[in-house]
């Protein structure tokens, strides 16, 4: 299976948390998963360390660079047939981190595991079930 993790379920994983489910927990974990991280994840990252709705130690540079050690994902660019797909999304909001996420998700065929309700009830977008 090839998984597109959502920014929080990046920053969960590699946080030890329990708020993962326990399905997708087992599912980063098998050797047939393909784990895919979109630089809008990154960037959605540093943009909330910045408005310090999260802390990152020691900085959120160092700790996005230890992350992507720490837990090696396939990057999946961000291209123009992703910033078009962006803006052709059927979804109820207009953020642009959740747009570029789930058009990533759309051009490069993978399943996008999210908690986030707003992406999970959109028909056309594959997501990894709880």
């Amino acid at each position: 299976m090839k998984l597109l993790v959502d920014t929080h379920i990046w920053i969960w994983n590699l946080a030890g948390s329990k708020r993962i489910p326990v399905a997708f927990r087992k599912a980063i974990a098998s050797d047939k998963t393909e784990v895919w991280l979109s630089p809008i994840s990154v960037w959605e990252t540093l943009v909330l360390a910045e408005k310090g709705r999260i802390r990152l130690k020691p900085d959120p540079i160092s700790w996005v660079q230890e992350a992507l050690n720490r837990w090696p994902v396939k990057e999946a660019p961000l291209n123009i047939a992703v910033s078009i797909k962006s803006r052709e999304l059927d979804l109820p909001h207009q953020d642009p981190a959740d747009r570029f996420i789930a058009a990533t998700a759309v051009i490069y065929g993978l399943r996008l595991m999210t908690l986030d309700e707003q992406l999970r009830s959109a028909t056309w977008l594959p997501t990894v079930d709880v």
